[in-house]
């Protein structure tokens, strides 16, 4: 079973996502049959390389809100955050444009390390306060990963895995997904957003019944609610 999974790292509910999908899918009794892919997607692609102000000052302004408003909005995700064990610090958020740290990620998943990559965007963004559009942090990034620098070194001096990212974008579009995360398991069910575990589950079991059905091969003497057969 193949699982596309359409996120933004500079997204909090991604993040809480991952994790509530990683906790259905650790009970999942197929989860050895089934394929990860993650896929790029931007909230916002007119923001700088970096942006000159705080996390609040920046979604107080594109989304027209009052800090205060904005801050319960934190106070809201970091709690959900913390019911899935991340340690969310927006007060720490370095606004910056996450563009390149998705070429990034395909790179990485060119090297069977894309899960890796992600996890650690996600958490450096929001829980420890790095820069994701910085080319010292990505190189650094790139390092601990065990990618070839010269391959990470491409990244600012060529446009190499830009068309791929473009392409995820297309494609997000392509399949009407407007927000993230978004997860569209064997291209059948699509579930938006960072679902409860519970539903994630249900998901997994109904897309892999609709792939494998059961198929009835004969039948024999057996018993029921209204008795046994002759």
């Amino acid at each position: 079973m193949k699982i596309e999974i359409w996120s933004d790292v500079a997204c909090p509910w991604c993040y809480i996502g991952k994790r509530r999908f990683e906790a259905a899918l650790a009970e999942f009794d197929h989860r050895e049959s089934v394929e990860v892919t993650w896929r790029s997607f931007q909230l916002d692609p007119t923001l700088p390389e970096h942006y000159d102000g705080t996390e609040l000052q920046y979604l107080s302004t594109r989304k027209g809100l009052a800090p205060q408003q904005v801050s319960q909005m934190f106070e809201h995700v970091a709690e959900q955050a913390a019911g899935v064990g991340l340690n969310y610090r927006f007060d720490k958020v370095v606004v910056a444009n996450s563009f390149t740290a998705h070429r990034l990620l395909h790179l990485a998943a060119a090297h069977g390390l894309q899960d890796a990559a992600k996890e650690r965007l996600l958490s450096d963004h929001f829980e420890h306060g790095k820069d994701i559009g910085s080319r010292e942090y990505l190189t650094e990034l790139g390092a601990d990963l065990g990618l070839d620098p010269a391959d990470v070194e491409e990244l600012f001096t060529t446009d190499k895995y830009a068309d791929e990212v473009r392409a995820d974008f297309d494609e997000a579009r392509t399949l009407g997904i407007s927000g993230v995360p978004f997860f569209v398991l064997d291209r059948k069910f699509g579930l938006s957003g960072a679902q409860p575990k519970e539903t994630f589950t249900a998901a997994l079991n109904q897309a892999w019944n609709e792939a494998n059905p059961l198929v009835m091969v004969g039948a024999g003497e057996a018993c029921g609610p209204e008795g046994c057969t002759p």
